[in-house]
């Protein structure tokens, strides 16, 4: 598999990375044993995981994973901190949290330091300089390589990553972000990305296949064994259901027709190489689902086939993402 450049970095990661969200959940040790060993056999490096995964088993399976069956050395470990199990307060930023959620993640992991760690998401009840002096500490101790953030929006992204440029002694350059990007979620596109690719972040694309939905397997029902038939996951799965969306996913099959391959690769492989990119991450049941979504290795899409999806998936940006002469 190809490698990348984690944003303006020297950390190298394999241009799809696997997700870890349902391990120790839906996902059991066996199945959870075959999708890591097909990742690192197809060449797959980067693994993406949290703290909250399972309650910590996420990252404890994967730690027990690492012991005998795949090289630690091999592989580029993600995780993050900062959403907290609190109906009051669903994260928290503070320096003393995110520390000791690292600390607890590395025991779990089995491990003395991981390659990414990152901010879970926003706290706009802590500081951000302390939230950012967490990154500082964890890399400068050794107990993380790198680090980046979660699900900060346009603003809150520029904001950190100037800071860590700019503030005086030594900081840590944030190296990725994460955030929900595919063709039915383009909202990155208005802030985020152009943030990104300015200050030289790297982005991880999370649910790169619409949760599922750009699969096809929606298309003319629900099937019984689906996240949409799920009871924990359907509400998950409903905004992406709608008639804009249909379009979108008969757009991606059409697509897949005309090249003989499957609407799951022609949707992986258009926001895997889009600009700003480093690796989506993708999620799968079972090592026959990871199987076909690194079968994307070998596809890159015809520039018309690129078009085409940008047109039909085109989210609506009006002022001021656009130049007001123009509206």
């Amino acid at each position: 598999m190809e490698q990348r450049h984690l944003g303006r970095t020297g950390l190298r990661v394999s241009r799809i990375g696997l997700g870890t969200l349902t391990w120790g959940r839906d996902t059991d040790e066996h199945d959870a044993a075959d999708l890591l060993k097909t990742f690192w056999e197809a060449g797959g490096s980067l693994v993406d995981t949290a703290d909250v995964y399972g309650d910590g088993e996420a990252e404890y399976l994967l730690g027990q994973l690492m012991e005998g069956l795949v090289p630690r050395r091999d592989l580029v470990i993600s995780t993050k901190a900062g959403s907290v199990p609190d109906p009051d307060r669903r994260f928290d930023g503070s320096r003393g949290h995110l520390l000791s959620a690292l600390d607890a993640s590395l025991a779990r992991l089995g491990t003395d330091y991981v390659d990414l760690w990152q901010i879970h998401a926003f706290d706009a009840d802590a500081p951000l300089e302390e939230t950012l002096q967490a990154l500082d500490i964890a890399v400068s101790s050794g107990r993380a390589r790198y680090a980046g953030v979660s699900n900060f929006c346009g603003w809150q992204l520029a904001k950190a990553a100037t800071w860590q440029l700019a503030a005086p002694g030594i900081r840590t350059r944030l190296a990725s972000t994460q955030m929900e990007y595919s063709l039915l979620q383009r909202g990155v596109e208005r802030e985020v990305l152009p943030a990104a690719l300015d200050l030289g972040i790297g982005l991880l694309p999370s649910s790169p296949l619409g949760r599922g939905v750009l699969t096809g397997k929606y298309r003319h029902a629900t099937p019984a064994d689906s996240r949409g038939a799920s009871e924990q996951l359907a509400a998950f799965v409903a905004p992406y259901l709608d008639d804009a969306a249909s379009r979108v996913v008969e757009a991606v099959a059409t697509a897949a027709d005309g090249l003989a391959v499957t609407p799951l690769q022609v949707a992986l492989a258009w926001v895997r190489d889009r600009p700003g990119v480093a690796a989506p991450i993708i999620g799968a049941r079972n090592a026959l689902q990871l199987t076909a979504a690194l079968s994307v290795e070998t596809l890159s899409l015809p520039d018309e086939i690129c078009r085409a999806l940008d047109d039909v998936s085109a989210p609506v940006h009006h002022y001021p993402d656009h130049d007001w002469s123009t509206l």
